[in-house]
This record gives C-alpha cells, structure tokens and sequence, in this order.
C-alpha cells in the first residue's frame, strides 16, 4: 500500500481542511456521515423491467441492432493475435484500422445489459459463445492476456520493460491500447455483474492479473507517462476487480492508474478543462468517484464532485451533452458550439450518466437524477435511429444534421457506447434503502422486490402527459415510506400526490424526494401530477442562443431534408460527420421578444400533442409554419435546437454580427476539400497523423502541433479537387524555419521572421497537379530545418 500512502501525502493537512471547508460552502457537498445517511442503492436489471412506451421501443430497436452484428467479425481480432484460426474477417471502419476490438468489449457489455433487462435467449447463447472463444484466445495466449491491439504482445512487452513512447492518442505507435482493452475489462466485468457468468469472472481475474504482471517493474513516474494516452476508465475496472476479489494489488492499480494531471487540479476546485479531449476525461473521473465509494477517499470524492458541478454547471448544452469536436470548449465562449457540425458527442454523455449515477448512489441527492433524465431524454434516446443507427456528433449548428452509423458499416466509438445505452433504461428507475423506497424517474415500468414482497407498476406516458400512476402488488400489508423526486422543472405548488384518489399533505426532504410513509396493502394506487411549463434556455455563456424547453423536454423544429449527405454513414474514416451543406448563421430564423416572456407566447396546435407554434414572434414571417416538438422525435431531418433571440432593435445589429462572422468561414468551408485541426486529438487521429518528436498543446483556445523534426497528416482528396494546402499559423511566433511537403515534394520552404501581431492568419501554398493521384490521399509533411523548429500549425485545409 505505499503507493496509497504516497499520493495521500501530497497535500498538507492544513490544504486538505482548508479544501473541505471551501467545497462544504461552495457545493453543500455533504460530510461523509451524511453522505453514506443519503447513499442509496440501486436495484438489479433484472428487478425492473420496461413496460411499453419510447424507451421499451429504443430497447428492442436497439436489441434487433445487437443481433445484427457477426460475433465472429468483432472477435476476429482476438482470434488473430493470439494466433487461432478465425471464421470470418474484420468489420471494416475503426475495427481495421488500428482500434482493431473495441467494439467487442461494448457488445459484451451491451448484451450482458441486455439480457439482464430482457432475458431474451438469443442474447444470453451469444454471451456464452463469445465468452467461449474469447477463453480460448486467453488460453492460447498463456499469460492472461486477452486482446485485438494488432501487433499487442510485443508492443506490450516493450512498456512493461520501460520502453514507454505516449501520445494523447497513441502508446507506442499503437492507436490507444490502453482504451481499447479498457473495453474488453469491462465487459468481462459486465459480464459477471449482470449474468452471474462465473467464466467472465475467472478470465477478468486473470486478464488483471496479466496487468499485474505488466507494471511490475514500472515506477509510478512511468505509468504517469502512459497515462499521456487515452485509456478509458482502467482505474475504474481495477477497482471494481478489488471489490469483486479483496485483492488490494488491484486497488493499488486504480490508484496508479488515475491520472495526477487531471486529479489534482480537480481537488483543488480549479477548472483546467478548456481544450482537453472530453471523453479522455469523462471516464478517469467515474474511476475517481469508484475509489472514493469503495476507499473512502475524500480527494478522489471531492474531484469527482467538483468535475461533475463544473462540466454540468459551466460547460453543457440544453441536451445534457458536451464538447466541440471532442473538445471542451472555452466555459465563456459557446460559439465554437452554435458554428460546429461537430457538436456533443454522444460518449461524452454516455459517460456522464455512469458518473451521475455513482455520485446518486454515494450521496442519493435528487439534483442528479434532473442532469440525468434531462440527458436521458434529449440526447441518449435522441442518439437512436428508429430504424436502428447510432449518432457520434449531434449539431447545436442552427439548420444542420445528424448522421446515422449502419451495423455493418459502422464502429466508432459511440456505436460501442450507443450498443449499450439503449440496453439498460431501467437501471435508475427505482432505487431503495433501508425501509425506502425511491421513485426517481417517470418511466413505464415494472419494479419486483421481492425481499419485501411487493411490485409496483408504474403506468405513464409521461411526457406526452403530465403525471404517473403507481400500483402496489403486496402479499401482505408493509410498512414502506414511498419516496417520489420532486423535479426541479416542476412548480411547488403544482407538484400532488394523490393515494387512492386522496390528496395528501407530504413534506420535501432534503435530498429532493416527497415522502409517504405508511402501511401499504395490494391495490394501494399512487397518482402523481407532474405540470410542465414552456422556457427558455440560455446558453452557458450567456450568449443571444436560447434553446426552448418544456419541462425536462427540449423542444426543436425540423428545417428541412435537402442535401443529407451521408445521412446513414459509410465504412469511411470521417463518416461519422455530417458533411452536408451548412447554411449561413444569419439566413436561421430569429426569436424577436423579450427571452424572458417568449416561453409565455408559445401556443399548442390544436389537435397536436407536444406540438407548439411561434408563429407570434418567429423571423422571418416564412418561418412561422415551423413547430416545435420533442428534438428525439425529430430523424432525418435538419433541425434547430438554438435559436438567436433578438428584439426588433437589435435583430439588424444581431444578424449583422453574425454576416461579418459567418460569410468568410461560409466561403472558406464550399472551397475546402478536407480539413485537419492539428492537436486535436479525433481529426489527428482521422487524418493518420505521424510524427517524430513532435509537441501539441493550446493556445488562445485553440490547438496546435509543432516539431523539431517532423509530422504528417493524410488528407482525403476523393474528388481530385484539391489545387493548394492552406495553413494557419500565429503572429507572434517567429524563428522558425521549415519545409511543406506534398507526397513527398516540398512545395514551401518557410520562414518566420516577422512579427505580425497578436493574430491567427493564413498563408496558401499551391500543390503542382503532377503531385496528385486522382482520388488518392494527400500527405502533408512538415520537415524542420536543421537547429530549428516548425511553426505551430493551427490548422492545414485542403483548398480547391
């Protein structure tokens, strides 16, 4: 345990009290005695069960996709690296090349949640037969090992002798190993948790154990250093592995494995979040909060705390998702949100919801459960195709779309995460303690507690109406106090419980919930009135967007369907993006009024359910027809989420501002063939980016690569219609001396010796046409000249 006692003694005892007091006044975050009083306990998959209604349709749309993908294609990697004979080949797209299976570790999960919430055969034969083959894979390896990292016993061999070489998104020249077996440790882990599989226990036993045996002879310093490189949540899984064993060598691993450049600023309440890779972080932070619960720690505890207060509070859209083109952006500054078709991405909120509900289960407050049925609603059901598709980006760009993954084309990461969203919307229904029982979201549904001896079936078709129904099934008459979250989008005096048709008086506790404790019989029914009211939401930075909601609802109108390129995605690198045409800022409709009595003017259509007009006060006057309803009902279509609000005054001056921002990015973007931001950490990775020693970082908030000897990037040129390479450098920065290649000619060479000021420019370098394959790649080279350094490129675009 000395590694324990080490990373404790970090802060002196006067900081750590000191630190207590400011989070105890700031957050009202509870004591410990008080925590461990509101923690509460969730119950078994397999206890409530979804009864018709949106999320029991998204269930089984999501359960006909599971059953579409090949096992044999997603294990194949597995099979290959530990030298076995395969049945079939690789899925293409991320399952080729590079994150060779990821995706495996998802469908373990994904159907480990989904026969828990089902117990549907089918789904349970395919845990059993891809557990089998996997066992066969880590009896072949011989050393617990078990994964599809191409190329992973001897790029593991290398980093458990030292030989450590990290990326943000590479280890060793490998795309994120340490991520991509994050995935396969959790669903063994999920595996065991939700079926009872003793077989997905063993291999998750000896699978750590191998990563005992990894970092044996690492020092702290050096496993720091990987932690450079994506790696999920490993922290997490080590912790719950000493749950599942006592073996405190897996405790010390989840405190190795927790990265001390993002836990420390945490604990210390500061926000160091700007320009970070969101989903990097997301899940180092559920491994926190998973530390605290099961080793009482009160830094881990408060960084968690702290983190989720910070990204809910400062840095999330009205659908409870996150991140500019992976990003997070600027907590100030929004505009990167409303100009991006890179939006939040649905991982980001995936694993938000993981870490919303550990901190409900250590502090049981009902202030969590309104983040996650916000993000629930708006963009975790959103991110589904009826049809069956998973989204990865969903625009907050006024007028644009989404695009949709297919199951045979289609393996990004939110199609691993998307797999498994849909397979567990009853894990947080209900939860219990004690003599207490919690109703914590409105959905219909089926509770079966039977240490108690009791159901209760909850009957609603909330939103669409405004109350639920709760019918108590008990053999014998129980004393039960009945907790029901009162929401913080409902009026206090609107809010009534009614049992048996009679209303009663119940007090609010503390953590969010109206108590009935009392003695009840079979057929005892509960009635809750649940009004919602029309508002506005303003975008975090308090900039002129308002996105309109009712109640946890976000409301959004559909725009149109022309031009949606790519709207069910191919196995191409970038086909996760929406690349059709993005119409101009200024051309979006406007709200005219006041943004604090617009909401009081929306009207329902008649004769339509969740439908509502603007007619009154939207512009211009051709706009009036758009209606607004519920954004995850709304597919295949362009819509708006944010709308600009302006009054009549200041409409001209409103949409005079957006002209001057947009028409040059507008004219920039039908000129560009391809597009990389260097330093980020998914377009480097979609542009194949190679490099020799090179440094990334942010500046201004925005993000750039250098290097004193070289880097690349392959950009796509499918058209042939590329004509010169365009890159964005900084003012100031001067002394630098470099070469621009094109397929290997330079085609520039450059040298910064003037001071332009405190700005971001561009300069355009022509490519010679005998450079060119027709339809082929592109490789831009940066080369640095003898004793000195490439500029910092802050952006390299392929102009036509």
């Amino acid at each position: 345990m000395e590694t324990l006692v080490l990373y404790r003694m970090k802060m002196s005892v006067y900081k750590k009290i000191c630190l207590l007091l400011t989070l105890g006044l700031i957050f009202n975050q509870p004591d410990e005695a008080s925590a461990q009083e509101q923690a509460k306990l969730l119950f078994q998959p397999q206890q409530v069960k979804l009864l018709p209604g949106v999320f029991k349709e998204a269930e089984q749309t999501d359960l006909k996709y599971i059953l579409a993908l090949d096992a044999d294609r997603l294990l194949a990697p597995y099979l290959k690296e530990a030298g076995l004979k395969t049945n079939a080949s690789n899925y293409p797209n991320w399952e080729s090349t590079g994150l060779h299976g990821h995706m495996a570790g998802h469908y373990l999960s994904a159907l480990s949640l989904m026969y828990a919430s089902t117990g549907d055969k089918r789904v349970g034969d395919k845990i059993q037969y891809v557990l089998t083959r996997l066992k066969s894979c880590q009896d072949a390896n011989k050393n617990g090992y078990l994964g599809g990292v191409p190329g992973g016993a001897a790029m593991w061999t290398h980093v458990a002798n030292g030989n450590i070489k990290a990326g943000s998104f590479d280890l060793n020249k490998k795309w994120v190993p340490l991520y991509n077996i994050h995935k396969i440790y959790g669903g063994l882990r999920d595996a065991w948790l939700y079926t009872d599989n003793t077989l997905a226990k063993a291999m998750l036993i000896d699978f750590s154990n191998w990563f005992v045996w990894l970092t044996a002879k690492l020092t702290d310093e050096q496993i720091q250093k990987m932690l450079i490189s994506e790696h999920g949540g490993l922290n997490e899984v080590f912790a719950d592995v000493y749950a599942i064993t006592k073996d405190k060598r897996m405790l010390k691993l989840a405190y190795q494995f927790s990265d001390q450049r993002i836990l420390n600023p945490l604990v210390k309440q500061k926000d160091k979040l700007n320009g970070l890779h969101a989903n990097t972080q997301i899940p180092k932070v559920i491994g926190f909060e998973r530390i605290a619960m099961l080793n009482h720690d009160k830094d881990y505890q408060q960084a968690a705390h702290f983190f989720w207060q910070t990204v809910v509070g400062n840095r999330t859209t009205a659908i409870g998702g996150n991140s500019v083109r992976e990003h997070f952006n600027p907590s100030d500054d929004f505009s990167t949100m409303i100009s991006s078709v890179e939006g939040p991405e649905t991982c980001n909120s995936y694993n938000m919801l993981k870490l919303t509900k550990l901190l409900y289960e250590a502090e049981g407050a009902a202030s969590y459960l309104d983040y996650y049925e916000r993000t629930l609603y708006n963009h975790i059901l959103s991110s589904q195709n009826p049809h069956g598709g998973f989204v990865y980006f969903t625009p907050m760009r006024p007028n644009h779309y989404r695009v949709y993954s297919q199951a045979q084309t289609s393996f990004w990461c939110c199609v691993g995460s998307g797999i498994e969203n849909h397979a567990k919307y009853n894990e947080l229904i209900y939860a219990h303690k004690d003599n207490a029982l919690f109703v914590n979201l409105f959905i219909p549904s089926t509770l079966d507690w039977k240490e108690k001896g009791i159901k209760v079936t909850q009957t609603t078709q909330f939103p669409e109406s405004e109350e639920t129904s709760l019918l108590i099934n008990a053999k014998k008459p129980v004393q039960l106090a009945l907790h029901i979250r009162k929401p913080n989008w409902v009026a206090a005096d609107g809010f009534k419980v009614l049992v048996n048709n009679q209303l009663i008086a119940a007090s609010q506790s503390a953590d969010g919930y109206i108590k009935i404790n009392r003695l009840w019989k079979n057929g005892d029914q509960v009635k809750v009135l649940l009004p919602m009211h029309l508002e506005l939401a303003q975008m975090p930075d308090k900039s002129a967007y308002y996105a309109v909601l009712k109640g946890p609802i976000v409301l959004a109108a559909k725009t149109g369907n022309d031009d949606l390129a790519g709207l069910y995605a191919d196995d191409s690198r970038m086909g996760h993006i929406a690349k059709g045409k993005q119409y101009d800022l200024q051309d979006a409709p406007v709200l005219i009024g006041d943004a604090n009595t617009i909401s009081k003017q929306i009207t329902q259509i008649n004769g339509k359910q969740s439908a509502y007009s603007m007619a009154a006060f939207i512009y211009p006057k051709s706009k009036s027809t758009l209606e607004l309803i519920p954004f995850y009902k709304i597919h295949d279509s362009r819509y708006m989420i944010y709308w600009p609000v302006a009054t009549e005054k200041g409409l001209e001056e409103l949409k005079g501002r957006l002209a001057a921002d947009e028409d040059e990015k507008l004219k920039v973007a039908a000129n560009t063939v391809d597009v990389v931001f260097p330093g980020e950490q998914q377009p480097e990775v979609d542009h194949q980016f190679k490099s020799d020693q090179s440094n990334s970082g942010t500046f201004k908030n925005k993000h750039w690569r250098s290097s004193n000897t070289w880097f690349s990037y392959e950009l796509n040129n499918k058209e042939n219609l590329a004509k010169a390479v365009q890159i964005t450098y900084y003012g100031k920065e001067t002394g630098r001396s470099f070469k621009i290649l094109v397929n290997g000619k330079v085609v520039a060479e450059v040298k910064l010796t003037t001071d332009l000021g405190d700005v971001f420019y561009s300069r355009t370098y022509p490519i010679a046409k005998e450079l060119l394959e027709s339809g082929k790649t592109i490789n831009i080279r940066f080369e640095a000249d003898k004793n000195s350094e490439t500029a910092s490129i802050y952006e390299v675009r392929l102009l036509k």
